[in-house]
């Protein structure tokens, strides 16, 4: 982006991003969607985005936003199209089925109304990768989902109430949606086997990681627990992010009961947060916070002694929490509770900056947390290669490039051969 005012290789295309989450969401998929159509708005292309109401990952439409039914605003030179839809407080797979079905009628009937060069969606959402599709076949212009989680898979893992169900319908979609495409691109190349089981080709696949999309900490981290009400010499357990069926949270609620001296902390919001604190009634040693503001996310993050980053056994293939990008930026050590097979352990092994141990098991996350709180110097050895693998592999530059490429490829294609 630094030379994108000498440099504007995508002048004179006009780009659709379709995304169900985009800014001013601050976690998930949404900022990614926001800095990837920023960045080709500042590469010289007319970047429209449609996308609906503001929502994740409280699952309630901000209040600036209740009530509106369509509107167009412009963000950072990009036109954002935001669709009414409808949203779930509390998570069933029938709930999200509305969900999805509000986004997909609401964008296939209304549009952005000029014809795109291209169209980049991501999944999820399933409605997402299908608007996109239909769009792109509707203008005769290439196609490119970017997969971020995979619903199909998620729906059967996750835990979610009617689940098996939702997932056959979930992988009807994205089969869809994934077949229909020039190009698929992937954020991790533990999807690639479920992508290829859908009948795309691997020649088609392009691997485009997630990059830290959040700057390095900054203030005195002693300050900051002052801030926070933190104590020094009290172990501090953190996760961020979305409080969700996927994620397992109730793993860290019942190490907070087998551990009085350790503090955990659960920041963020989601459709779990409830009953998670029904769950944690009475504990003193366990706490909720807001989700931190942009302007002090990672300064929270490096101010604990460990991040947690947990999920269901069942969890495997569907899904590598963005939140990682963040951990590994903050400098603090990863601990890890989730399946040793999945997309997230390999993340965490390739970086060196945590350790894993066993999901849903309480008891081996507290023995894994007070080892790096008794080894000081290696808790901080592991933390400090988390800032260094985001500088050689998760850069904003690095990520972008690749998104550059593949959006490159498949124009050039497009020009090449007529568009099927």
């Amino acid at each position: 982006m630094s030379d994108a005012d000498h440099h504007k290789p995508f002048e004179g295309r006009r780009l659709l991003v379709v995304s169900t989450n985009y800014a001013p969401e601050l976690t998930g998929i949404g900022p990614y969607a926001a800095q990837l159509a920023e960045h080709w708005a500042a590469s010289g292309a007319e970047t429209h985005v449609l996308t609906g109401m503001p929502h994740y990952p409280s699952w309630r439409t901000e209040a600036d936003y209740r009530g509106v039914w369509r509107t167009v605003e412009s963000r950072a030179g990009v036109a954002v199209h935001r669709r009414r839809h409808y949203v779930p407080p509390r998570q069933t797979a029938l709930r999200r089925g509305a969900f999805e079905a509000t986004v997909l009628a609401h964008g296939l009937v209304a549009p952005p109304g000029s014809r795109p060069d291209a169209v980049i969606s991501q999944m999820p959402s399933l409605a997402g990768g299908v608007i996109g599709a239909r769009l792109a076949r509707r203008h005769r212009v290439p196609y490119i989902p970017v997969v971020q989680d995979l619903m199909g898979a998620a729906a059967a893992q996750s835990g979610i109430r009617g689940g098996d169900r939702a997932a056959a319908v979930a992988a009807r979609a994205e089969r869809y949606a994934l077949l229909a495409a020039a190009l698929v691109g992937v954020i991790h190349e533990s999807f690639v086997p479920r992508v290829t089981a859908y009948g795309v080709d691997p020649s088609r696949i392009r691997l485009v990681p997630n990059w830290t999309h959040v700057p390095s900490p900054s203030a005195d981290r002693a300050a900051t627990r002052a801030r926070l009400g933190w104590r020094e010499g009290t172990p501090i357990v953190l996760h961020s992010g979305n409080m969700g069926l996927k994620q397992g949270l109730e793993v860290l609620v019942d190490a907070a009961r087998l551990a009085p001296e350790v503090r955990i902390v659960l920041m963020g919001d989601g459709n779990q947060r409830e009953a998670l604190r029904t769950r944690a009634a009475g504990l003193p040693n366990l706490d909720f916070l807001p989700p931190a503001g942009a302007d002090e996310f990672t300064d929270v993050l490096a101010a604990a002694d460990v991040l947690a980053v947990t999920q269901r056994a069942s969890v495997l293939d569907m899904s590598v929490p963005s939140k990682l990008t963040s951990y590994f930026v903050s400098g603090r050590p990863v601990v890890a509770s989730v399946a040793d097979e999945g997309g997230t352990a390999q993340e965490v092994r390739r970086s060196g900056a945590g350790v894993l141990v066993a999901p849903e098991d309480p008891g081996a996350l507290l023995a894994a947390v007070r080892k790096l709180v008794d080894g000081p110097a290696e808790a901080d050895t592991l933390g400090a290669r988390g800032p260094e693998y985001v500088a050689r592999h998760l850069s904003r530059e690095a990520g972008l490039a690749r998104f550059d490429a593949l959006l490159t490829e498949v124009l050039a294609d497009a020009q090449g051969r007529p568009h099927r």
